[in-house]
């Protein structure tokens, strides 16, 4: 058995490979960018433990694997396969449903959970998290996350609002490892209403308040100065997103809407008036080429507009709702923001290229980005209204529109 007994706490465990390497308290937490405070009051359990991307810094500076200061041991001297919980979180957590039910399709019949029941593992595992024993959590989060997923197929109704809260909750739970180096509010605390209405606690932004619409200029540029430092921070996933586990947009998926328009699949019968069929065959061929267009590795939001950013008293931008992160090229977030600001005169263009994420982003890869997404919101627009979201299709209609039409102006196409 490597690592320390599952007797000793995350604090605990912390202090004794620290000790083993030889380090203080105050080099080990200089080391990791905290007070020696901080440290000695984690050690001593008068602190909660540090999130899970603290201690993956911790574990890399004591040189010991995250599991250990988890307490979460590695047999090794048996013949069993170790069983690695990394790529079953990642397959959990970016399932193709998560996406979209109209880019996925309906789900085959089967067995679906109970709300309740599952409640009663999600809020154990909420428990371990607060009491540190987040190897538990870990080892736990494929599997709940699976679940998650199929409660949100559940019919319509009360056990459907009841599965989609506990579904929330579930997501949440995975959503606490972003680095601490991204503009967003933390996640504190959860909380559960009588009558079914999860409550969450995150940290108090001053002054917080939506963007102005129109889009402000230094508003703006408060926003697209986060998207760089996020874009930074995310380059690639840290060794708490990897245990989380993320898949590349559109992992067992395809925006396919306009092929599916001009291939006979969609009718063009529900299109806006506004929307130039003429032009469905180039739309078509522009989507073609979308999944190459925005291939990488860097964690995005995925869902980045203006209703998920805050602005606080000082004019800095923070970025709320993680509900769809997964992995492409950073430049791919600024797809939806900008067009929200061409929609509002602002130069999106412009703005795309002189972004960090930008530069050097050939014109076709954007073009075809765009295409995809106005394609998907036009087509999810014109669906029948849902019941869990009364102006969803009115949204996703209007994103569909400014995208498309950032797209025209810049292929000089008339609307």
């Amino acid at each position: 058995m490597r690592g320390l007994g599952d007797h000793l706490s995350v604090g605990e465990r912390i202090a004794f490979y620290r000790e083993r390497r030889g380090y203080t308290q105050p080099v080990l937490a200089g080391l990791v960018g905290h007070s020696t405070d901080w440290l000695s009051k984690i050690e001593r359990g008068v602190r909660k433990p540090p999130r899970i991307d603290k201690l993956a810094e911790l574990a890399r500076v004591l040189r010991v694997p995250l599991g250990d200061l988890m307490g979460q041991p590695v047999l090794m001297e048996d013949g069993e396969k170790h069983m690695d919980d990394v790529p079953a979180v990642r397959d959990a957590l970016m399932s193709p449903r998560r996406l979209s039910k109209l880019l996925f399709g309906r789900t085959a019949e089967r067995q679906l959970p109970q709300p309740d029941q599952a409640q009663v593992f999600v809020e154990r595992s909420w428990g371990d998290y607060q009491a540190g024993v987040l190897g538990d959590v870990i080892a736990a989060l494929p599997g709940l996350l699976r679940t998650a997923q199929e409660l949100e197929d559940l019919p319509s109704g009360d056990q459907r609002r009841r599965g989609l809260a506990v579904s929330a909750r579930t997501h949440h739970l995975a959503a606490t490892t972003l680095p601490i180096e991204v503009p967003a509010p933390r996640l504190r605390w959860t909380e559960e209403t009588e009558d079914g209405w999860i409550v969450l606690g995150f940290d108090a932004i001053e002054g917080g308040r939506m963007p102005a619409a129109p889009w402000k200029p230094d508003e703006l540029a408060s926003t697209l100065d986060a998207c760089t430092i996020k874009a930074e921070a995310l380059s690639t996933p840290s060794a708490a997103l990897q245990k989380v586990g993320l898949k590349p947009i559109g992992d067992g998926s395809d925006f396919a809407a306009w092929r599916d328009l001009t291939g006979g699949a969609t009718s063009p019968i529900i299109l806006p008036e506004w929307v130039p069929t003429d032009r469905l065959d180039a739309l078509a061929e522009l989507e073609t080429h979308w999944r190459q267009a925005v291939a990488g590795d860097a964690v995005l939001h995925h869902d980045l507009r203006q209703d998920n950013v805050l602005i606080d008293t000082g004019g800095a931008a923070w970025i709320c709702d993680w509900n769809w992160p997964c992995l492409a090229a950073s430049w791919f977030d600024l797809v939806l923001l900008l067009a929200t600001a061409h929609a509002d005169g602002h130069d999106a263009t412009t703005l795309f290229e002189e972004h960090p994420t930008g530069r050097g982003v050939d014109g076709d890869q954007l073009d075809a980005a765009l295409a995809a997404l106005a394609g998907f919101f036009i087509v999810s627009g014109a669906q029948p209204p849902a019941d869990w979201s009364p102006y969803i299709r009115q949204h996703q209609t209007w994103c569909g529109e400014v995208t498309l039409r950032w797209l025209a102006v810049r292929r000089d196409w008339k609307l």
